[in-house]
C-alpha cells in the first residue's frame, strides 16, 4: 500500500471516528477543501444520521463528490 493510500485510509478512519463521537469542530477541519466518493460520502452520512446530530449532517452534505475514474491513477 502506497504512503498516499496509508495516508488517505488513516484520514477516513479519523473522520469516521469524530462523526460517531458528535465531534463537530473535528469534522469541519476533516472536510476542509475535500472531496469524496459517492460511496465514502454516503456511507459517513449514515453513521452521521445514527447519531443524529444535524450539524456533522449538514457538513457532509455539502461535501461535493469526486469522479471515480479521477480518484485512482495508474
Amino acid at each position: 500500500m502506497s504512503t498516499r493510500n496509508k495516508h488517505r485510509m488513516g484520514h477516513f478512519i479519523a473522520l469516521k471516528s469524530a462523526i460517531i463521537n458528535g465531534e463537530e469542530t473535528v469534522v469541519k477541519q476533516y472536510l476542509v477543501d475535500r472531496s469524496m466518493l459517492d460511496v465514502e460520502k454516503s456511507y459517513l452520512l449514515e453513521l452521521a444520521e445514527l447519531g443524529g446530530n444535524a450539524a456533522i449532517i449538514q457538513l457532509l452534505e455539502q461535501v461535493p463528490v469526486k469522479d471515480p475514474n479521477k480518484s485512482f491513477q495508474a
